[in-house]
């Protein structure tokens, strides 16, 4: 079965930015448990990513707090996986290593695998599947959340388990918490042009362009009524779109976008 990967033409997300306590051990994290290789060293920024390709920065801040319970801010970052087979080796290496996930759904349009790095910053893990299997009820893609069998997912993925990362993983899509999901609605379609693919009830929207089931997604499952997150707190610092943007904005809630 073939899936719906991304090319870099499609991608709306050209990076994420974190300021992290310890860019050593979070930097090691994503080296060895995602697959990430480090590309650049400078200061106090580590830049990570795919195939040469920059996806994750690192920002050194030993001083910076945690931010307080209920915040906005991620919620995840999306690591989208050339092919389902590829998400398989690395369910199989994950589990190798020990990886303690945090749980794996199954989408409808997508297979995911949820975990954190080691300072609570939320990571999927993920494969598409082909986008003439997607189906549409009132112009929304129609999304779930079943159970996903890992066993059989580890199973159909034989083979030797990569040292890295493939080439061509991108950032599928970042997940963000906010206070009000009507009011982020309304900031993320005015500012980067996107589009409503679905609605959960109030609680969540997703957003895209080009048809894909979500390149952002906004909730307040955790963070309902929350206001503007602390500057300076770990955490989401930054979001780099390759959108058209008036330089950098922030939402209501100090969740950043910057051009690419």
């Amino acid at each position: 079965m073939t899936t719906a990967t991304l090319d870099r033409t499609e991608t709306l997300i050209a990076g994420i930015t974190l300021r992290v306590v310890d860019a050593g051990r979070v930097g090691a994290f994503y080296r060895e448990v995602i697959g990430l290789e480090e590309l650049a060293r400078d200061g106090t920024e580590t830049v990570l990513g795919a195939g040469g390709v920059p996806l994750l920065t690192l920002l050194s801040d030993p001083a910076a707090q945690e931010a307080p319970a209920g915040s906005a801010g991620l919620f995840h970052t999306a690591f989208l996986l050339p092919s389902r087979h590829d998400l398989g080796l690395w369910l199989r290496k994950a589990a190798g290593r020990g990886v303690a996930l945090d749980g794996a759904s199954d989408h409808l349009v997508s297979e995911a695998i949820y975990l954190a790095d080691p300072e609570g910053n939320g990571i999927e893990v993920y494969a598409d599947r082909p986008r003439e299997t997607w189906n549409h009820e009132d112009g929304q893609v129609v999304m779930a959340t079943k159970h996903l069998d890992l066993r059989a997912l580890a199973e159909a993925s034989p083979g030797p388990l990569p040292e890295a990362a493939p080439a061509g993983t991108v950032i599928g899509h970042v997940h963000l918490k906010v206070g009000d999901v009507a009011e982020a609605e309304r900031f993320w379609t005015g500012v980067a042009g996107l589009a409503v693919s679905a609605r959960y009830a109030g609680a969540a929207v997703f957003l895209g362009r080009g048809g894909y089931h979500h390149h952002l997604a906004a909730n307040a499952w955790q963070s309902r009524g929350a206001g503007r997150r602390p500057d300076g707190v770990r955490g989401l610092v930054s979001v780099a779109f390759d959108a058209a943007l008036e330089g950098p904005v922030a939402d209501p809630w100090g969740n950043r976008a910057v051009p690419r």
